[in-house]
């Protein structure tokens, strides 16, 4: 049985229960929602009821008022709240009575803003979390101090990001493989393709029709598989149509419900003008690289060839690097927000991360173990555009050590991001 590793999210999470009156958990099935809730319940007086227990959801619906009410001065932990949104008109009428804070966590693995039915947006009462999958801070245990704060922290010399240690392409595959969902992260391949087997069929099967998603779930699985194949590729629907078979109208519909149930994830494209910001497509990853590997059937051998399997490894490690960073993004000091950029000429960078204040740090993510000056092309456009703007212009690859190409541009190894 795997371990209980400490979440990154936990300190955050107490932090909101302490100030505002809810706390909710949101994100996919399985990432470790309902075992933090269980943990923050551990630190204080609680009660943990969860709606999947059939004889729990009909309590609740007999009841809302007394349901939501039955803790008295203790925390109540509502896991799945999904299963009844309109729970959240009687969570909003409680708090209504009483503000005091961490009277609830509440825990869904749909984006309750988007889940059909009677419910309360909980505005100016609820504070929220995105739990994702195991990042690789997490999952080896380590201080959970994110790539941007550090970098910010660094300054211009980036001292703390050029420690980081180098990592073997092999071990960084099998990170790519393994994904974050913690009950597999100790499993053997076969049980682990096994498992985000039976975890996507159960999801796009059974927990779409529970949510009253009416779509063909052959088809929301044949969009996962291109939108896995297409891994950090822009976003065209009329193309994923032609391919899934389905009428260019529906796209949409099927899109909204991948995105609800947290399956998938987007990068908007940026421009350094705010009144043009949603002009450009947006990049779609399925959002575990574990499980964008399967639905693809990327193993780790094929993915370490270095010739058959270096384009696909190449998407692949840019939707790690992005996922990381939306990880880190929910615990981080720093205030930010991922993008991607490509003007009409075809000069592009993967990853943008702009900060509150407007400036920008720049990713190039490569799978290559040696940098050339054309992996900097797109870093160095930017720089002479943006000026004292771009805090930093760095390429993430397979690197032994760090590399200065450049006034404030960078190589670094990948481990950059964690350690």
């Amino acid at each position: 049985m795997s371990r209980l590793l400490p979440r990154a999210l936990e300190l955050r999470a107490q932090e909101i229960l302490d100030f505002s009156p809810i706390l909710t958990l949101q994100g996919a099935r399985q990432v470790g929602k309902s075992t933090l809730a269980q943990m923050l319940a551990k630190d204080r007086p609680a009660q943990v009821v969860t709606l999947d227990d059939s004889g729990v959801l009909a309590a609740a619906r007999r009841d809302p008022r007394g349901f939501v009410d039955q803790a008295g001065e203790r925390t109540l932990v509502i896991d799945e709240v999904q299963r009844m949104p309109e729970l959240t008109i009687a969570v909003k009428a409680s708090v209504d009575r009483d503000r005091r804070p961490g009277r609830f966590i509440l825990t869904g693995s749909s984006d309750l803003a988007r889940v059909r039915g009677d419910k309360d947006s909980l505005a100016g009462r609820a504070m929220g979390l995105h739990v994702f999958p195991l990042s690789q801070a997490e999952a080896e245990g380590l201080e959970p101090r994110g790539f941007v704060d550090r970098l910010l922290a660094d300054g211009p010399d980036l001292d703390a990001l050029q420690s980081a240690q180098p990592i073997a392409r092999g071990e960084l595959i099998t990170r790519i493989v393994r994904g974050g969902y913690p009950a597999i992260r100790d499993a053997n391949p076969r049980l682990h393709s096994r498992w985000l087997s039976d975890y996507t069929s159960r999801l796009l099967r059974i927990d779409t029709r529970d949510l009253g998603i009416r779509l063909n779930p052959a088809r929301l699985e044949a969009l996962l598989r291109l939108i896995a194949a297409n891994q950090s590729g822009e976003l065209v629907k009329a193309r994923l149509a032609q391919e899934a078979s389905l009428p260019t109208s529906s796209v949409t519909a099927y899109l909204d419900a991948l995105s609800r149930l947290y399956m998938m994830e987007t990068l908007r494209p940026w421009t350094p003008n705010l009144t043009t910001r949603e002009i450009g497509r947006p990049k779609a990853l399925v959002a575990d690289s574990g499980l964008a590997a399967r639905l693809i059937g990327a193993s780790a051998a094929a993915l370490d060839d270095v010739v058959a399997g270096a384009k696909t490894l190449g998407a692949l490690l840019e939707g790690f690097v992005a996922s990381e960073l939306r990880a880190q993004q929910e615990w981080a000091d720093a205030d930010y927000e991922l993008f991607h950029w490509r003007d009409r000429s075809g000069k592009e960078v993967d990853i943008i991360i702009e900060l509150a204040d407007g400036s920008v740090i720049a990713l190039e993510v490569k799978s290559s173990q040696s940098l050339q000056a054309r992996h900097f092309t797109g870093l160095d456009f930017l720089r002479e555009r943006l000026g004292d703007r771009l805090r930093a212009g760095i390429v993430l690859a397979c690197l032994d050590t760090p590399l200065r190409y450049g006034p404030g541009l960078w190589g670094l190894p990948i481990t950059a991001l964690w350690r």
